[in-house]
This record gives structure tokens, sequence and C-alpha cells, in this order.
């Protein structure tokens, strides 16, 4: 008998991963969202509780909302879904607060529908969402928190999702300083060419980290983690962003740059207790800035969304 409501945790997501704009992306274990999905009667979608963000609950104008009428065309279920939203991932925070949101709606409606659906065309559902919050259908983030781990988004077009190993031994830390970065407004200042020469410096890093994650070497992961295109212009939108970089560096991190489109700076370390040195540089530089922030260090998620 299939369950008329589903509990889920949503992962927080870091895209990008320096190097790899718009197609590389890993989800998080420590922070998430939490979302209720349950069947109605009535058909349609409706928002009926959201708390820890001042959000949309109309559901046109919600990214889960969005996101879940994709899937409903998609399929000829009769009757409609109740959703109720508890966000623990702060909006504009650059850790994939909206995919979050788009992936937990239409990873439970699916769940309670008994899973007529794939993860890669979950996938397109939740871009969907994407495309509400920052008006480009983008898969980094949504990918990753539906497939668990690290995920290479091939090709947009036709859609292929590549999911990477996650070395066991590999931890984030992000810190988020509490200003808001629309993603919406980081993307009009970036360049839409690029010179032939960083674009080789940009795919043999892209290589180098997808290298460095299948063999499991450290070392390579570190020096792969490197952007030429995106993070000289973003950065600038970011307080403090050359100093924490350098800090985390200096305490032992892999590699350093900005999650998503930012505020949040994350890095990569060999170990928990490495993680937690460079979580304490990181938040030395805003202290001193005098710049309140959240801080996360987490394992690599590599479930993905999950029943709770």
């Amino acid at each position: 008998m299939m369950k008329e409501e589903i509990k889920v945790f949503c992962p927080a997501t870091i895209a990008n991963i320096s190097c790899g704009f718009d197609v590389l992306g890993v989800a998080l274990d420590s922070v998430g969202d939490e979302m209720v999905v349950r069947k109605v009667p009535s058909k349609g979608v409706h928002i009926t509780k959201l708390t820890g963000q001042d959000l949309p609950t109309e559901t046109h104008l919600n990214v889960a909302g969005v996101a879940a009428l994709s899937l409903l065309a998609e399929c000829d279920y009769d009757g409609g879904f109740e959703i109720e939203i508890f966000k623990k991932i702060k909006a504009g925070s650059g850790i994939g607060s909206s995919a979050a949101s788009s992936t937990g709606a239409v990873w439970g409606m699916n769940a309670l529908m008994g899973n007529p659906f794939s993860k890669l065309e979950l996938v397109k559902f939740a871009m969907e969402g994407e495309r509400l919050a920052s008006g480009v259908a983008h898969a980094d983030n949504v990918a990753p928190a539906l497939f668990g781990g690290f995920t290479l988004v091939r090709s947009y077009d036709p859609l292929d999702i590549v999911p990477i190993n996650s070395p066991p031994e590999l931890f984030a830390t992000v810190i988020h300083p509490q200003i808001e970065v629309k993603t919406s407004d980081s993307r009009k200042i970036l360049k839409t060419t690029l010179s032939l020469a960083d674009g080789i410096k940009q795919w043999g890093n892209v290589g180098g980290l997808i290298a460095g994650l299948y063999t499991e070497d450290y070392a390579l992961i570190g020096r792969s983690l490197v952007d030429h295109i995106v993070e000289p212009i973003r950065s600038i939108l970011i307080p403090g962003f050359d100093k924490v970089k350098s800090s985390a560096l200096e305490a032992g991190a892999l590699g350093c740059g900005i999650s998503g489109s930012g505020p949040s700076i994350f890095s990569f370390s060999r170990g928990s207790e490495t993680a937690r040195k460079v979580a304490d540089a990181m938040k030395d530089v805003y202290q001193k800035i005098g710049i309140d922030y959240d801080v996360h260090v987490s394992k690599i998620n590599t479930l993905g969304i999950r029943e709770i």
C-alpha cells in the first residue's frame, strides 16, 4: 500500500566547484531543508506551510510549486499534493536553497506515486524551479541533490547527468557571510565570451578534478580547484574573499572557492579535523571584519534526498 504522506531531507549543495561553472555540483550532509509532501483529493499543488524564510507560498511564485507543477503536467495523476517547507538553508546563501525546495517537492511526489519518473526526469522538473529563481534552468545544484555525491552535467541538450565518485575522506567547509547575493544578479556581471587560453586552463582543471575524484588523489583534487573565468569577477561581490581563501589554504584546505553564485565560500579538506581547522580560520577573518556568518563542516552526502 502506497503512503499518503512523506517527510524528506533535502540537502544543501555546492555548485560549480571552482572550475565547473553550471556543470559540477556536490551534495552536503550536515545542512538541508525538510519538507512534507502529501496526497490530497483536490487537483493541483498547494503550499500549506513555509517556515524559516520569508518566501512566497503562492504555487506559481514558489520554486517548489513550479517544479511540482512541471511534474504534474507530465503525468496522469488524478489528485493533487500539499507541500510543507521547513527552510534551513537561507535564500541567496549560495548553497542551493532553491534547489533543495525544487528537488524535495518532485522527489516526494514521485515517491508517493510509486516512482514513475527516473532521477534524470526529476532533474528536468526541478530545473524549472531553478529557472524561476535565477532566470536560467541550470542543473548543477539539483543534480547532486537528487543523485547524491558529485555530479557532472555532461550535456544540457539532451540532458545527461554523470554521477562521480566521492572520496571517503573528503570533507567540505562552507562559510556564509550574512549578506545576500542573488543568483540572477551574479549572472548579470559575468562575461559571455572567454579567451581560448582561459578555456584551455579551465578544461584542464575540470578534467583534473574528475580524475582526482575517481582516483582519490587528494593533491590532484586540490590543484584542480582553480577558476580562471568566474571567480575573478564574482569574488568582488564577497567581502573578504581573498583573505578567507588564503586563510583556508594556510589552515590545510586542499582548495577553496565560491559556492554557487556566492556569497558562501567553500573549501575541501582531507579529513574532518582539517576541515574544522579550516572553519576556524575562515571564521576568524569575518570576526575581524565584523560580518556575521554561518559555517558548516560536512562530509559528502552520497545519498542525496532521503526520507526521514
